[in-house]
């Protein structure tokens, strides 16, 4: 993966072991928000991600390429790849009881994705240093062991609960809100 020095871990950075209060190996995650484009089960037109932890650091999901995240005939949109990526390298950080947001992301694109293809999504923490978190994930044709067609690399940065609130529509915010998404 090419990466740069924003998403690569300073010396000192720690992997956080599983946070106590994180769900379970093995549970579902539930949406951060029912209309996001990622993993929101009413947006028309979106990813419709669901990921579990298989272990309480790490996140998996599927993403099957439909008619609507296309760019080229029958190709996935590689803007549509890299939102899959965000999303589950974003839905890892849940796993961290602490809320966070996308500060860059790199995407390295390997293989072409047809429509109608499943990919199969992984995402892990490199390391945290302060309030940055330095994050991978990889993109799998057909099956978690398949060819990688996509990896990212992210820098996510730790914000508060009065971040949505000033940006967002904090009425939303208060209805669909987790426990794993904020600071015990």
């Amino acid at each position: 993966m090419t990466r740069s020095s924003l998403t690569t871990p300073p010396p000192g950075a720690v992997v956080p072991a599983a946070h106590p209060g994180a769900p379970a190996p093995g549970a579902t995650l539930a949406s951060h928000y029912s209309r996001c484009f990622g993993c929101g089960s009413d947006h028309p037109t979106g990813l419709h991600l669901t990921a579990r932890t298989p272990d309480g650091t790490t996140v998996e999901a599927e993403f099957t390429v439909g008619e609507a995240h296309q760019g080229a005939p029958r190709l996935a949109h590689g803007g549509v790849l890299s939102a899959a990526m965000d999303e589950v390298i974003g839905m890892s950080v849940y796993l961290f009881r602490k809320p966070y947001v996308t500060g860059r992301l790199e995407t390295d694109y390997l293989l072409p994705v047809p429509v109608g293809t499943t990919l199969h999504l992984r995402a892990w923490c490199n390391g945290i240093m302060g309030r940055k978190a330095y994050l991978e994930a990889e993109g799998r044709v057909g099956a978690p062991d398949g060819p990688v067609a996509v990896r990212a690399a992210a820098l996510f940065i730790e914000v508060d609960m009065a971040h949505f609130a000033k940006h967002g529509d904090l009425a939303v915010i208060t209805a669909e809100h987790h426990d794993y998404e904020v600071n015990p």
